[in-house]
């Protein structure tokens, strides 16, 4: 690495704040703000609510350098509203895709989200749909859109969604990806269906282990800002491209999938059918291990 980032190995990105991870995960003295925090970019509809307001709106967007090349880089603060997207925030965000297209430069998405939020529903939904729109744009026009889950509020709703357009996807044990969150899941379908206050059964459901495991995330990461960092150095360096064939590949993956784990009652279940040699053990597994016994598996596959 030719640089080195502000802030050092300790720095645990699941507690950290958006600007936090911002200063472990670019090159020293690097990132500056598009839209600061003098400018005020406020959402207008929260006070309706008599809501509080954050000058920001709950996300960052600037550009940087990492390892040396130039990125710009996005990254939500979970801490306000649980990280959702309304109308300025969901904005700012298509903003920096647009002005990725226009200067031809990758883009990382850190994620800390837990979707669109209630009070500005249309105007959330709407710039989910633009932010789509924008990478696959970025994406076709030989851009990286790298996305970094690992924050307190996870990556759900709208956000996983965005998380699925992107060009790779860098996820920690304490990251979880889902469409529909756990409180979501167990309002609507019950809590026999799913309890929303089993963290155990979150975390292996939703949680980083068994979504790169099934595919779901390209690196798995300790929950460190220097490796979350050196897996975005390697992501931007290996690409990759977006054309019809790439999309088919990935809908019959995600079919075969389906196919191959649909009839499966628990992750457990599925870490088995993958061939793991121990499956109750996976959310005990440190980093390492993990990664071994994941590794073991691909080649267990690959030999069959």
């Amino acid at each position: 690495m030719t640089e080195v980032a502000a802030n050092n190995i300790s720095l645990s990105w699941y507690e950290a704040s958006a600007r936090q991870r911002i200063d472990a995960l670019v090159d020293s003295g690097s990132f500056a703000e598009f839209i600061g925090p003098e400018l005020r970019e406020m959402s207008p509809h929260l006070a309706i609510f008599d809501l509080p307001e954050q000058f920001d709106d709950g996300i960052v967007v600037g550009r940087g350098r990492l390892d040396g090349s130039p990125v710009l880089v996005a990254t939500q603060e979970g801490r306000f509203m649980g990280g959702a997207f309304g109308e300025i925030h969901g904005a700012k965000l298509t903003g920096l895709l647009r002005a990725a297209l226009a200067l031809k430069q990758d883009i990382l998405i850190l994620f800390d989200t837990g979707g669109v939020r209630l009070q500005e529903a249309n105007a959330g939904e709407l710039a989910i749909a633009e932010i789509m729109r924008a990478i696959i744009e970025a994406r076709c026009a030989g851009l990286n859109v790298v996305g970094l889950i690992g924050g307190r509020a996870g990556c759900y709703g709208g956000g996983s969604l965005i998380a699925g357009t992107c060009s790779r996807l860098i996820i920690s044990e304490q990251g979880r990806l889902s469409v529909s969150g756990p409180e979501v899941i167990e309002t609507n379908k019950g809590i026999e269906e799913f309890d929303s206050r089993d963290r155990a059964l979150v975390w292996r459901t939703m949680g980083g282990k068994h979504r790169y495991l099934i595919g779901g995330a390209d690196a798995f990461v300790d929950d460190e800002a220097l490796a979350f960092r050196g897996a975005a150095i390697d992501a931007l360096r290996d690409g990759r491209r977006c054309d019809m064939a790439v999309l088919e590949a990935e809908q019959a993956r995600l079919e075969r999938r389906l196919q191959r784990f649909g009839e499966a009652e628990d992750a457990v279940d599925i870490w088995r059918t993958l061939g793991i040699a121990d499956p109750s053990d996976v959310p005990a597994l440190p980093t390492g291990a993990f990664l071994r016994a994941a590794n073991d598996r691909e080649n267990a596959d690959d030999a069959r």
